[in-house]
């Protein structure tokens, strides 16, 4: 049975879906997924489609946007099955969120004007009082445990930061760096693999904070040198063997040159 091709994309696509989960002729390995099960590939997704964005690569930004939309359809079909929601329910409740938001776009006042710092100071504003009607009364509240670390680190940082904990310039976040470079320093020769990772631990948050109070996404910052040192590392390997060399086997000060 073939899929309607005359229809919107997006309507072929959940076809699609439907096609591979139908219990009937559906794809066996499709079938046997649940919501736990596909939640690696989802953010998997996520790390290649910016992987595709700091690479300027728009060919593959499309495909992994796809391949992220999938995602999406595939844990909404789940869900319609089980009698909780579905595609269009994800799709209107999120432009409902989008306008409940932006009241300066779709509300009263729309049309007047706003920077945009007053924009997101009103859009943290408008979360923090969503946040209250959930129950989530705490600061700390709704930060995801699943985030990846660095991330929830800065989400942490920037919440704990809304309740006023927080340094007014840079130079006490750097002087932390410092001192938790020393401690760390200190832990090295003890041997003691707990303490060296608390204090690493703790030099990684405090990094994060640095990215933080310079606005620069962390994650993105670690990124694109990830890339940088790829490049680099790829070029030695070729330099090597143009010499008739195996990079393996130079020395380190020759890898280095």
């Amino acid at each position: 049975m073939s899929v309607n091709r005359s229809t919107r994309p997006i309507d072929r696509l959940l076809e699609v879906m439907d096609r591979l989960r139908d219990p009937e002729g559906g794809c066996p390995w499709d079938l046997e997924q649940d919501f736990r099960s596909i939640v690696p590939y989802t953010i998997e997704e996520a790390h290649e489609l910016a992987d595709a964005i700091e690479r300027g690569d728009m060919a593959q930004l499309k495909d992994e946007l796809g391949d992220l939309l999938f995602q999406v359809v595939f844990h909404a079909r789940m869900a319609r099955e089980i009698g909780e929601f579905d595609f269009d329910e994800v799709a209107a409740a999120v432009a409902d969120k989008l306008i409940r938001r932006h009241p300066h776009v779709f509300g009263d006042g729309a049309g007047t004007g706003m920077d945009a710092e007053t924009q997101t100071e009103n859009w943290e504003r408008i979360k923090a009082a969503e946040r209250r009607e959930a129950g989530m009364t705490r600061h700390l509240d709704g930060v995801p445990a699943a985030l990846p670390p660095l991330r929830r680190a800065v989400k942490l940082q920037k919440r704990a930061a809304r309740a006023g904990f927080d340094w007014p310039d840079l130079e006490p976040v750097l002087a932390k760096i410092r001192e938790e470079l020393a401690e760390l320093e200190h832990e090295l020769g003890g041997g003691d693999r707990d303490r060296m990772e608390d204090e690493l631990g703790d030099v990684l948050f405090a990094i994060a904070n640095l990215a933080r109070k310079l606005d620069i996404d962390a994650d993105g910052a670690l990124r694109r040198t990830n890339l940088k040192f790829e490049t680099r590392f790829r070029a030695m390997e070729t330099v090597a063997r143009r010499n008739g060399q195996r990079f393996e086997d130079l020395d380190l000060e020759a890898q280095e040159e």
